[in-house]
């Protein structure tokens, strides 16, 4: 069983999901392609780590809304307890960011832009998504047994790291844009 098994049976442990919905879900931490998703579904069926029921859809493709069963959630407790691998990070942005000295400083202040833009859609999304989880949940957020704890607190780490790469980006824009400051006075 790879990670992704993992990831699956964890956010199947919440709710029952279609396959689409459980790439929306997974988003928050792991960015699976759904050719990864329904082969690795399909296996979790083969192996009774899940199950699904099948629902038939008039004027679209039928889907199948799986659930883990006891087998599966056996599987996952026992997973938990160990160790996880240290952790994967692969930003491309992060690579230009580390030789940004190559580029001329319009193309820096672009890039850093860019970044910013994305991560302050991305905290809008992310507080909105923390607000209706708050409006549905409640105190049930805080329930360290809840199968909503785990989200919550996933969501919210989310959104830390989001404000703090828009910080970054902005501070990192400032020697930017004062680079371009400094050249227009020796100009």
């Amino acid at each position: 069983m790879n990670s992704l098994g993992y990831a699956l049976l964890s956010m199947l442990v919440r709710k029952s999901c279609t396959g689409y919905e459980l790439k929306q879900l997974l988003e928050v931490f792991w960015n699976a392609k759904h050719s990864q998703i329904y082969p690795l579904l399909s296996k979790l069926e083969e192996d009774e780590f899940v199950t699904y029921v099948h629902v038939e859809q008039t004027g679209k493709p039928d889907k199948k809304i799986y659930s883990i069963t006891d087998k599966g959630r056996s599987l996952l407790q026992k997973w938990i307890s160990n160790p996880p691998a240290p952790p994967v990070a692969r930003d491309e942005f992060l690579i230009k960011a580390y030789a940004i000295s190559l580029a001329d400083v319009e193309t820096g202040i672009s890039l850093f832009q860019e970044r910013l833009a994305l991560y302050e859609e991305k905290l809008a999304k992310r507080k909105v998504e923390i607000g209706l989880m708050e409006k549905e949940y409640g105190e049930k957020l805080e329930d360290i047994k809840s199968n909503v704890f785990g989200r919550y607190i996933l969501f919210k780490r989310k959104l830390l790291q989001e404000q703090e790469e828009i910080n970054w980006c902005k501070w990192v824009l400032s020697y930017l844009e004062k680079e371009v400051k400094t050249n227009r006075i020796m100009s």
